[in-house]
């Protein structure tokens, strides 16, 4: 308890800096707006007989991956209402997409009166959270509430593991809140029970994120945006980049350009408040047009770099390209790589730098079938970049090996929801039967 009360009064002297990070105007970076209340527990009520499924996503990308096990939730129980929270503006403009089937609160901040205000007006039956982000008030408020909270498609890298390790208490604190922990593989259940969680807490479900299932109008408007950047050029794109990727990426793209001139560029910076400087420094070598200020009807032959300057379109730009390279791989241990998945599921080849420790799994799954090239420099991206180019055959069999990788996974949410669907069960039941 003492170890949870030092943490609160060190958070309330950072939450300023944090406050200040989080509502700060970026460009192309949506704002909280005059719902900042939410995030000190001061959020709408939720007309609701029975307690709703409350699901905790960070931001874009966790929002994303939980998407099709919101889908699938709500498509076995219809009459089963879903709430998910994000801590982000962007995570919400993304959670705002599923508003016929769940609706979206912002995550309040971990203090207890701001997270007891989000139960007493939401009134969860169960809290799932996404991954691994735990908070130590928000896990004892919850748990002390009587609510079940169940980690989905959790994972624990060995570093994050050996980090715990040092903190042993503090970690402590927060396992002893949780009802059970689905892990994605073996060795991260390994490490959760390692670092002192029940065995009989823990599980091995996969990873939802192979469950990924690509809509035909991703399709379809990926496809025509291929039309409109031209079928007859190679395409290759570099998805998710970060500062200090984007001058080695330009650079391997300078040298595909020797090989093939009218090869294309589709450059997607991972922030958006980073659009604006990887345009003009992109424009500074190259025929750069943006996203969101091309015509839509046509483009210029002698385009090079088309800057992918918009949120919630990754699928649709990867789709239009030949290739893709994951970005976050190229900086050493500072990001730890990307969500390689998504191109994998689109049936394209995927490139990836040597720094993917957050997804070393998937990668070492992928490599086992061939399904995931590593390149761990502007070169080796340029040289094989060029060669899938040359060989068109080559270039179909690896996109073909990445997507049956996919396939041969799937299964993870129908295992998730089977784990944590029991703790209220029947509950769902009386709310149909009511409705009915």
């Amino acid at each position: 308890m003492l170890i949870r009360y030092i943490y609160t009064a060190l958070l309330a002297v950072a939450s300023p800096f944090l406050m200040w990070g989080l509502y700060r105007h970026r460009t192309g970076k949506p704002s909280v707006g005059k719902r900042w209340k939410e995030h000190f527990g001061i959020t709408p009520k939720l007309d609701c007989s029975h307690g709703p499924i409350w699901i905790h996503a960070v931001s874009v990308g966790e929002t994303l991956a939980v998407t099709p096990l919101i889908k699938k939730l709500k498509a076995q129980y219809p009459h089963l209402r879903i709430v998910i929270t994000t801590t982000t503006a962007t995570g919400a403009e993304q959670a705002e997409k599923l508003a016929e089937i769940a609706e979206h609160r912002y995550m309040p901040f971990d203090f207890p009166f701001a997270v007891s205000g989000f139960i007493n007006a939401i009134k969860p039956s169960q809290l799932l959270i996404m991954e691994t982000e735990l908070w130590p008030n928000t896990l004892h408020t919850v748990a002390k509430a009587g609510i079940p909270i169940t980690v989905i498609n959790a994972r624990l890298s060995e570093r994050s593991c050996q980090r715990y390790a040092k903190v042993q208490p503090v970690f402590d604190m927060l396992a002893k809140n949780l009802t059970q922990v689905l892990c994605q593989y073996p060795d991260d259940a390994e490490r959760f029970i390692r670092l002192g969680v029940a065995k009989e807490k823990v599980f091995v479900t996969g990873s939802i994120k192979f469950d990924i299932e690509i809509s035909p109008e991703v399709k379809e408007e990926g496809q025509a945006l291929r039309n409109q950047l031209g079928n007859h050029r190679p395409v290759w794109i570099a998805a998710s980049t970060h500062s200090g990727e984007d001058e080695q990426i330009l650079s391997a793209h300078q040298e595909v350009l020797k090989d093939h001139p009218n090869a294309l560029l589709i450059l997607v910076p991972r922030h958006p408040e980073r659009f604006n400087d990887v345009f003009n420094l992109s424009k500074q070598k190259f025929n750069t047009v943006r996203r969101t200020e091309q015509n839509h009807r046509w483009l210029d032959a002698d385009s090079q770099v088309y800057l992918g300057d918009t949120m919630g379109e990754m699928l649709v730009l990867i789709e239009a390209a030949d290739i893709c390279f994951m970005g976050g791989s190229l900086l050493g241990d500072k990001v730890g790589g990307h969500n390689m998945l998504e191109p994998a599921a689109l049936g394209k080849p995927v490139l990836t730098g040597p720094s993917y420790y957050n997804f070393s799994e998937i990668v070492q799954l992928m490599l086992s079938n061939n399904a995931i090239i590593i390149t761990p420099s502007a070169k080796a991206i340029s040289t094989s970049v060029v060669t899938l180019v040359n060989n068109r055959s080559q270039l179909i069999r690896q996109g073909s090996l990445s997507y049956q990788c996919i396939l041969k996974s799937k299964g993870a949410i129908k295992n998730t929801i089977e784990a944590f669907i029991p703790y209220y069960k029947s509950e769902i039941t009386f709310s149909t039967q009511e409705d009915k």
